[in-house]
Formats: C-alpha cells, structure tokens, sequence
C-alpha cells in the first residue's frame, strides 16, 4: 500500500484514485497471503497428521513385540 502512495505522489495522482489504488492491492495481496496461509496450514498439518500416526504404528508395533497386548488372555489361573 505505501508503494502505491509514493508512486501516486512522484507521479503526481490524485489521492483519490492513489486510495483506490491502495485499497485494491491491499485486498489483492491479503488474498494471495489468504492462500499462501491455507496451503501452509494443509501442509504442516498433513505432515505432523503422517508422523503422529507412524509415531503410533512404531509404538504399537513395539508394544506388541514385547507382547504386552490387551487382547491377549491372561495367563493367570
């Protein structure tokens, strides 16, 4: 937005057509942040998502490895 105000002043616009002009790259570029945010966000949620549930699988592999599962029936009298 304050590009837009200083090449509206070197060029000598009016102030109108320079806040007309700052208000729309105002919301063209909150849009593209909108989106360049809603991709990160799917992004680091699908990665920490994918190692959650490998940290999960490795867990109850181990926990079933060392036999300690609770579906097994106890061995007790």
């Amino acid at each position: 937005m304050a590009l837009v105000v200083v090449r509206g002043t070197l060029f000598g616009e009016f102030a109108d057509q320079v806040a007309i002009e700052a208000i729309v790259a105002l919301i063209v570029f909150a849009a593209i942040g909108w989106v360049a945010g809603w991709i990160a966000d799917y992004l680091v949620r699908d990665a920490v998502e994918v190692a959650f549930r490998r940290r999960v699988d490795w867990y109850r592999q181990g926990v079933a490895e060392a036999g300690l599962l609770e579906n097994k029936p106890s061995e007790e009298p």
